[in-house]
């Protein structure tokens, strides 16, 4: 198992350049985190300290508005998301809620701070990492803020829909 796990979180931008040790290490401080269709990872504003890698299933990100729930975005085996809370470290910005069964890693700030004291570089180079998928999303939900500030729907993966 511990094969499959670094293989798949050296495909993921969060993990690259990482050593195989790092990401061992930081599987060692990791726990796996089983979710049934239907329920939640984490909701909305709730208190945050670590981010998940999907292994199994499918995940919808969702915000609530108005006593309404829209989805912003649906992940798939190989996503990853929580990783704000590793950055910033407040509540949760929006629900994460398995569509279907899932399996996760859970990657807390304990890790890290672990990492951190063995290779502060290679602790620095996840949290680049981290910053540089932080800042992609960014750049994507300023390019749909524009589109509808100009008036032009977007059809781009992030669209929001009503959740079901």
């Amino acid at each position: 198992m511990p094969r499959t796990r670094i293989e798949l979180l050296q495909r993921m931008p969060v993990f690259g350049a990482l050593r195989e040790d790092s990401l061992l290490l930081l599987l060692e401080h990791a726990r796996t985190v089983e979710v049934k269709a239907g329920d939640y990872y984490f909701r909305e504003n709730d208190q945050a300290n670590s981010m998940f890698v999907l292994e199994a299933g499918r995940v919808a990100v969702i915000k609530s508005w108005r006593g309404q729930d829209f989805v912003l975005h649906e992940l798939v085996a190989g996503d990853c998301f929580g990783e704000m809370a590793l950055m910033d470290m407040f509540p949760r910005s929006a629900s994460v809620r398995a569509d279907e069964d899932c399996g996760a890693i859970e990657i807390g700030g304990d890790g890290l701070l672990h990492l951190f004291e063995r290779d502060v570089e290679q602790f620095a180079l996840i949290q680049m990492n981290i910053g540089r998928e932080v800042c992609r999303r960014l750049r994507a939900t300023d390019e749909l803020l524009f589109r509808a500030r100009m008036g032009q729907r977007s059809a781009g993966p992030m669209t929001m829909f009503r959740a079901a």
